[in-house]
């Protein structure tokens, strides 16, 4: 008897595979979203079947496409989320936050798996990762607010963020870039020029409280108006200059003007100068004033002794072009370089264009006057 039923509930089974409601029925998911299945017939062409929504809709939007920032400074990433139609009633959500570093090519299909986790948040528990760790929480002024707040802002901070909202099977985000406000100066081994590798580029710009520029803001700085003739790395590998006046020595006469690439090096093999961005500081660079001059010893004591430290590079170029620092005398720096800012132009200080300018790295015996570095409390 047994035997008999088997194949009588298969069949019935069968039966009900072939009603006409089992191929256009809707699909219910505990979260509230409903989708209907139009696959008796209705295809987008491409042999794909459609699914068709048909119930409650989730949106993640920002009105920010870029957000610039200074260094040490705090910024928040504007993320809200609302449902179409609006609820009545409140929903577990989770919001995750994404980053991309800015010297990652956004273009390649790989970006989102080179993403970095930044934070991750449901309800009132939240974790944050990597170098964000202890600096970043979501802002939740209001219903469906995921703004991300950034403390202490770091150079390395720079590239695109995504903020995600998560809600059951649905899962919506949006992207924008976050981009610091600083300066973007060569910088060169005292060894002569093209001595660095990619890696040795990377530290030397991290020695002068800096960090390797990336390609879009050399061009930004190539726009302002800087003209270099040696080429530099950059932070995506590429090696390239800035060339704003077509001349012989740099490249040809009659090629255009332009931030002019040598594409990508090998990063151990090769060796040229950098470009290093720097951003605004949290402290006070200022010239010495010292009864006598100085050799590098001397001026580091010197430093010391009013609490202060020499100066770095990297600081005396933000505070030249974010601070308006002039100071028409020459001053040792940490890295044993002899520099001095000049934002009004005059006679007797050097060329006749703003500029931090440089007398190379003199024999530390030699005698100047000293830049010192001043840090906030």
């Amino acid at each position: 008897m047994l035997s008999l039923q088997r194949p009588l509930l298969v069949t019935c089974l069968h039966l009900l595979l072939l009603l006409p409601w089992s191929h256009s029925r809707i699909l219910r998911h505990t979260n509230g979203f409903h989708y209907q299945d139009l696959s008796n017939g209705n295809s987008n062409g491409n042999g794909k079947d459609e699914i068709y929504f048909n119930g409650i809709r989730l949106h993640v939007e920002s009105p920010q496409h870029s957000v610039s920032a200074t260094k040490g400074s705090n910024v928040t990433l504007l993320c809200h989320y609302h449902y179409e139609p609006e609820l009545t009633t409140p929903r577990r959500t989770r919001v995750r936050w994404f980053w991309l570093p800015a010297y990652t090519n956004t273009t390649s299909p790989e970006t989102f798996a080179r993403e970095s986790k930044v934070m991750v948040a449901m309800g009132g528990r939240h974790r944050s990762y990597g170098s964000f760790k202890g600096r970043v929480r979501l802002r939740r002024s209001a219903p469906g607010d995921m703004s991300l707040v950034i403390n202490e802002l770091q150079l390395n901070d720079t590239g695109r963020y995504r903020c995600e909202v998560i809600d059951g099977l649905e899962d919506e985000s949006v992207t924008m870039k976050l981009e610091l406000t600083g300066v973007v100066f060569p910088y060169y081994s005292h060894e002569g020029r093209y001595h660095f590798n990619f890696f040795d580029a990377q530290q030397a710009c991290q020695d002068q409280d800096a960090t390797l520029a990336t390609f879009e803001q050399l061009f930004a700085e190539w726009e302002d108006g800087l003209d270099w003739c040696n080429a530099g790395w950059l932070a995506d590998g590429t090696v390239q200059y800035p060339i704003r006046d077509s001349r012989v020595v740099c490249g040809g006469k009659d090629v255009a003007p332009g931030v002019r690439s040598y594409g990508h090096r090998h990063k151990i093999l090769h060796q040229y100068d950098a470009f290093c961005f720097t951003a605004s500081i949290k402290g006070t660079v200022y010239y010495l004033k010292h009864p006598t001059k100085l050799n590098f010893t001397e001026a580091v004591q010197a430093c010391a002794s009013k609490g202060s430290q020499i100066a770095k590079v990297g600081q005396l170029y933000a505070a030249w072009k974010l601070m308006g620092l002039d100071c028409c005398k020459a001053g040792w720096l940490s890295d044993r370089s002899v520099r001095y800012p000049i934002t009004t132009p005059r006679a007797n200080c050097g060329p006749l264009e703003p500029g931090v300018h440089c007398f190379g790295f003199p024999a530390p015996s030699m005698k100047f006057g000293v830049y010192c570095y001043e840090q906030m409390i």
